[in-house]
C-alpha cells in the first residue's frame, strides 16, 4: 500500500506490519511450483488445499486488533495536549473495547478459541515499536503522530476487512460481526482525519 501523505515512522511501521500480514495471510508465502502433475489436478486436489486463514485466526487478528488501538488510545490519554485528541482516543479506547468483548463472548458461544498465527504476531510487534516511537514524543508532537497514525491504521484496517477478514470469514456470525464493525471503523477514520487537519504539520 502507498500513502499519499507522507507518514512517521510509527504510522509506517505499524501500516507495513497490518498490510503485510495480512497479504501473506490471504496470499500465502512464494513457493517453488513442482512439476505439474495431471493425475493430481481436479477436485480431489482442489478440495485437499487449506484455507488461507481460518475462522480462529480471524478472531485472533480482530481481537489483536483492536487491543492494540484500544492499548494506543489509553497512552494518547496520558501524553496527547489536544483536547480533541484525547476525546478521540477515548473513543478507541470504548469503541474498540466494545468490538472485542463481542468478539470473545461470539468465539465463548462457538466454542472456538481464537488461534495466534503470523498475522496477528507482526501485527503484535509493529505496534510496540509504533508505541516505542510515540512515548518518545510528547505535546503537539506527539498529537500530530499519533494521529497520523490513527488515520493510516484505521484505513489500513477498513482495506483488511474488505479485501481479507470478510471475504475469508465462513462462519455466518464471525462474518456480520465484522460487518457491523466495519461503519465504526469507518466513521474513526473520517474522524481522525478531522482531528489531524485541526493539528497542522508543524
Amino acid at each position: 500500500m502507498s500513502f499519499t501523505i507522507p507518514a512517521p515512522r510509527t504510522a509506517v511501521l505499524w501500516c507495513t506490519s497490518l498490510v503485510v500480514g495480512l497479504t501473506v495471510a490471504a496470499c500465502g508465502p512464494k513457493k517453488e511450483q513442482p512439476p505439474a502433475n495431471p493425475a493430481a489436478e481436479g477436485p480431489a486436489a482442489e478440495a485437499s488445499k487449506a484455507p488461507a486463514i481460518t475462522d480462529p485466526q480471524i478472531a485472533h487478528i480482530v481481537v489483536t486488533a483492536n487491543s492494540i488501538d484500544s492499548a494506543m488510545g489509553e497512552l494518547a490519554k496520558t501524553k496527547a495536549r489536544s483536547a480533541a485528541v484525547k476525546s478521540f482516543a477515548q473513543t478507541m479506547v470504548t469503541d474498540h473495547g466494545a468490538v472485542n468483548r463481542q468478539a470473545v463472548a461470539l468465539a465463548q458461544r462457538l466454542k472456538v478459541t481464537p488461534e495466534a498465527n503470523d498475522v496477528s504476531r507482526q501485527l503484535q510487534q509493529g505496534a510496540d515499536e509504533a508505541r516505542t516511537g510515540l512515548e518518545s514524543k510528547s505535546g503537539a508532537a506527539f498529537d500530530r503522530a499519533y494521529m497520523e497514525r490513527e488515520v493510516q491504521y484505521h484505513q489500513a484496517v477498513l482495506d483488511a476487512l474488505d479485501k481479507t477478514l470478510i471475504p475469508g470469514s465462513q462462519n455466518p456470525e464471525l462474518k456480520a460481526l465484522l460487518q457491523g464493525a466495519r461503519p465504526a471503523f469507518a466513521a474513526h477514520l473520517e474522524r481522525a482525519k478531522q482531528v489531524k487537519g485541526t493539528l497542522g504539520t508543524t
